[in-house]
């Protein structure tokens, strides 16, 4: 790892420190095995990140796509399962089905081995929510207690359908990937009255998660960081980030970082939700916005064509930069110092060793947090 990195991450992981909870976190959203995309992640390799935020943390994790999914995801459920059993009880299984092939059987046969959850991902399996196949699957867990995470990302159309059957099975807790961003509207507005639908704030986007907090109560609000595509230190730094803008004190930034999730996975109910604490119209300071944008056009363009380019972010963390060179920075200015050191450590590791550029993307993902997050108000 660069020293330039390490010089840089530094204070972020200090400051997440002050924010997170000393035990008790959860990451509600990582992946284990291979995917048809080139990525993987051994057991080992996600307890050595998850041990990054804490030797207590666990995760909620479950196969990716795998080439080897059929039939029934079976071979990577097992997969999933036998590794969790080796993880003194820091990994939690969850099953993933596909609704067109098998899932009730599938579902049914993990759940007895002790899978504690069912993922979906209608983007990767073209399914929709409107069918007798997705009600079957909310019967199951309905039957098992337990909670079902979806992915609700990028990718997707409209998801009003799974607004509709989710009311029709309020006893099943859900868990919308990605803050919910497919449909954030009208999941906020259409599941309002939800007993426990929960949105995970795995996202590169701050903004989402911040607007998030404007939607829905911060009880239903679950740190994850969709490693590998995430880290959890940087997911969890977002978490907490977002959670202290939106004025959440300690003990409820440890709902947010595992204890409201905790609950739901032990068959209890999420804590009584509050109104949203943030304000859908809110200050902002026009640096920093202009900061987050190009910031969040380089992550674009890191992914604009298989496979990612670290590299592609740079013209606009130059661009980035170039807005930290304001000379009356007014209440922003200690964040607009934090932001322009943690985007020269990304350019050298970028003009670097190709082998760490995608160490980059986390210095770039801290900076464009900070830069959402910061209260001018």
């Amino acid at each position: 790892m660069s020293e330039a990195f390490q010089s840089a991450y530094a204070p972020i992981v200090e400051e997440l420190g002050r924010l997170a909870p000393p035990a008790g976190v959860v990451d509600a959203h990582a992946h284990l095995g291979a995917d048809e995309d080139g990525r993987s992640l051994e057991p080992q390799t996600l307890l050595r990140a998850l041990d990054e935020v804490g030797p207590t943390t666990r995760a909620c994790v479950f196969p990716f796509h795998d080439p080897e999914r059929h039939p029934a995801y079976r071979l990577p459920n097992d997969r999933v399962l036998e590794w969790t059993r080796e993880s003194d009880g820091r990994l939690i299984p969850y099953c993933r089905l596909d609704p067109a092939d098998g899932p009730v059987a599938e579902a049914e046969r993990c759940l007895a081995l002790g899978a504690r959850g069912i993922k979906l991902h209608p983007r990767a399996q073209s399914f929709g929510f409107g069918n007798d196949a997705a009600r079957s699957i909310f019967e199951v867990a309905r039957d098992a207690g337990v909670p079902i995470l979806i992915h609700a990302g990028r990718g997707m159309g409209t998801m009003a359908d799974l607004v509709d059957l989710a009311l029709m099975y309020p006893e099943v807790p859900l868990v919308l990937a990605h803050g919910g961003i497919a449909d954030q509207g009208i999941f906020a507005s259409g599941l309002e009255g939800h007993p426990c639908v929960l949105y995970d704030t795995s996202c590169f986007a701050p903004t989402d998660i911040v607007e998030l907090y404007a939607r829905v109560p911060a009880e239903r609000i679950v740190f994850a960081s969709d490693v590998p595509y995430g880290r959890p230190p940087g997911g969890l730094f977002l978490a907490m980030r977002a959670a202290r803008y939106a004025g959440l004190d300690a003990s409820e930034r440890a709902l947010v970082a595992g204890g409201t999730m905790s609950a739901v996975l032990d068959g209890q109910p999420p804590p009584p939700a509050q109104p949203p604490r943030v304000p859908r119209v809110r200050p902002v300071s026009g640096t920093l916005a202009r900061i987050a944008a190009y910031l969040i056009t380089g992550f674009g363009a890191v992914l604009a064509t298989p496979p990612p380019v670290p590299a592609r972010a740079l013209p606009w963390i130059n661009l980035a930069r170039a807005a930290c060179r304001e000379p009356d920075p007014g209440v922003a200015g200690h964040a607009i110092e934090r932001i322009s050191a943690a985007l020269a450590a990304a350019e050298q590791v970028l003009n670097g060793a190709e082998t760490e550029q995608f160490m980059a993307i986390g210095l770039i993902h801290a900076a464009s947090t900070i830069a959402v997050t910061e209260p001018v108000g």
